[in-house]
């Protein structure tokens, strides 16, 4: 049998290695994963999206900000229709750029975690009346998740 179990960068699964050995499991394979090296795109391309999109307020705040133009232009020089297309690219431009500077902070954010360690995978080869034992134990050591494969 088999089990899986990922753990934070930490001593408790020092301990658990330890606790295992004692209780005569052997067979342990940790491997620690990579820390993400490289930023993540901001802009999204035609092979590659992340679901976020910038022009979503953008777009909203140009179809208010024309309704608003072109209901002043009315009252102004140049009219409703230039006065409208000014409201448009004016309201594209401050939701655009409100949406850029929110992303760049999310983004900011998840750079702030870069230098924490990533997590360790843990693989046990045990016997299936360990079982039981051996997953009480990751449990106990604070694993974020322990997975069984008979075999």
């Amino acid at each position: 049998m088999q089990i899986f179990a990922t753990f934070e960068h930490s001593t408790f699964i020092e301990i658990a290695i330890s606790q295992l050995e004692e209780n005569g499991v052997q067979d342990i394979f940790a491997v620690p994963l990579d820390n993400r090296v490289e930023e993540r795109k901001l802009f999204d391309t035609i092979h590659r999206s992340d679901g976020v999109s910038l022009t979503q307020t953008g777009l909203f705040l140009a179809v208010a900000f024309s309704t608003i133009g072109a209901s002043r232009g009315f009252l102004l020089d140049w009219g409703p229709i230039y006065w409208g297309l000014i409201g448009a690219v004016f309201g594209f431009v401050l939701g655009f750029l409100f949406d850029l500077i929110i992303q760049r902070k999310h983004i900011k954010k998840e750079n702030s975690l870069k230098g924490k360690a990533s997590e360790v995978i843990l693989i046990i080869n045990c016997e299936e009346s360990q079982k039981k034992q051996v997953e009480e134990l990751l449990w106990d050591n604070l694993a974020l998740g322990v997975a069984k494969i008979s075999g």
